[in-house]
């Protein structure tokens, strides 16, 4: 029956997810199935759209644990209708489930396109370009904060970069994935037998599926999977190994299997290599021995030229005023800039008027605008008041829940908002420099995955500014 078959899949993804992704994104599911087809049903688009982003693979994964083969996966906004179907065959086999593993396992993080309803998705075949990669070369806007990095970008694809691995550190919204997705989109359309066998994932799904693999016993198909059927690995977020020294041995041995064989690697990271902590020497080494290219905040040329390519891009009539204001006041990222834009596209649609720049204000005050630098004293009052804590609480060694995010809190945003280095940074807080990097990824990872602590870290860093 569809709803026992279901019902194991959540079990497997209730023990292998975190618990609060579990609750908000997979609980409020329903299912059906039919000839091997798993649909889906979510109680409205945004939690359809972010369960096809976030945890396609994951579902697919544990999906085919129950049903004895990866199953084509559709997710759907409405109420499932309940279909017959007979039970999974006895024969089928089945992979043992996975414990919960603490810090290893999490969300994909895997980013597909956003997609109209009753999109289907094989999984098989992550590599296909109109399912993973979004964003191009074509698209991509080249200023002296991005240029090297783009270069070098395309330089690997074509062969021409004097190294066949890529190290791609930025901060977020700064461009690293659109690069790291336009390599992937370049290298799958070049034609015919040249064409690369191309992955692209996370460092936290790769993680997720070495072990899963050692928990099913299927280390021989993985090591093919990773080091024989690819021709070019394009792994992001690799801070997330930091500490994590099984792990990392497998991701060396990894890369220096591809490398032996002439293989493309791009790695990515908000850090750059010797910022790292926690490191095999092996493998800290590794992640040097190709080109390191980083990307800065665009200046406010680029920060324009940008908007007039998203202006185009999306058909909006864009007054140079406009554009200049926008770009003077949103320096953060450049996803503010294109989510800032769309808004006052769609305030001018709505209003039936065009772009004023009366209308730009509006929307900007949503936004955290460009505002007088602020310094560490500044950000160490700011938070101690926000959590309600005694400053010497930020510098001590308490271990309390409250006083340990108040602490990250305080490192994500001195190093946002001010030219302090991490060791200076774990100096001001009485800290080594591996607690700061990892209090700063923690807070970036509850943000991006919008956990309830990222939304009140999220909402706490805007009072700042505003």
């Amino acid at each position: 029956m569809t709803n026992s078959i279901w019902t194991q899949i959540q079990r497997i993804l209730e023990r292998s997810l975190n618990p609060g992704l579990y609750q908000i994104w997979i609980k409020p599911l329903s299912a059906s199935v039919e000839d091997g087809a798993l649909t889906l049903h979510a109680p409205n688009e945004f939690v359809a759209a972010w369960v096809r982003d976030k945890l396609a693979g994951h579902i697919a994964e544990a999906s085919a644990q129950v049903m004895g083969q990866t199953p084509t996966l559709t997710v759907v906004a409405g109420p499932a209708i309940e279909l017959s179907m007979p039970d999974c065959p006895t024969d089928s086999p089945r992979a043992p489930a996975v414990p919960n593993s603490p810090g290893l396992f999490g969300p994909a993080g895997f980013s597909c396109p956003a997609s109209p309803d009753n999109q289907t998705y094989p999984m098989r075949d992550r590599t296909e370009p109109a399912q993973i990669f979004r964003f191009s070369f074509d698209q991509f806007v080249v200023g002296p904060s991005n240029a090297l990095a783009y270069e070098a970008s395309l330089g690997l694809c074509r062969q021409t970069l004097p190294a066949g691995q890529l190290f791609i550190s930025a901060g977020p919204g700064l461009g690293k994935t659109h690069l790291s997705q336009a390599m992937g989109n370049l290298l799958m359309t070049e034609d015919g037998a040249a064409r690369p066998k191309v992955v692209y994932l996370t460092a936290e799904e790769f993680s997720s599926r070495l072990i899963l693999a050692i928990k099913t016993r299927e280390m021989e198909r993985f090591k093919a999977q990773f080091r024989e059927n690819v021709d070019a690995l394009i792994l992001e977020d690799i801070h997330f190994f930091q500490g994590k020294l099984k792990l990392q041995d497998e991701l060396l041995n990894t890369v220096n299997a591809l490398q032996s064989r002439g293989c493309r690697v791009v790695l990515t990271s908000s850090f750059l290599p010797k910022e790292l902590t926690g490191l095999d020497n092996q493998l800290a080494s590794r992640l040097c021995a190709g080109f390191i290219a980083t990307i800065e905040q665009p200046d406010l040329q680029t920060r324009l030229n940008i908007l007039t390519s998203k202006a185009k891009i999306h058909q909006v009539l864009l007054p140079g005023d406009v554009a200049g204001l926008l770009a003077k006041h949103l320096r953060a990222d450049i996803r503010q800039l294109e989510s800032c834009l769309q808004n006052l596209a769609l305030k001018a649609r709505i209003l039936g008027k065009a772009i004023t720049m009366e209308m730009a204000w509006d929307i900007l005050r949503n936004y955290d605008m460009e505002r007088p630098a602020v310094d560490i004293e500044q950000i160490m009052e700011f938070v101690c008041s926000v959590y309600d804590i005694k400053p010497e609480c930020l510098t001590s060694k308490s271990r309390k829940r409250q006083h340990v995010i108040a602490r990250n809190t305080a490192f994500f945003l001195t190093r946002k908002h001010t030219e302090l280095s991490l060791q200076d940074i774990g100096e001001r807080f009485n800290r080594r420099h591996s607690t700061v990097v990892k209090g700063i990824t923690a807070v970036e990872r509850h943000l991006s995955l919008q956990t309830p602590l990222g939304r009140q870290i999220e909402s706490t860093m805007e009072r700042l500014t505003h």
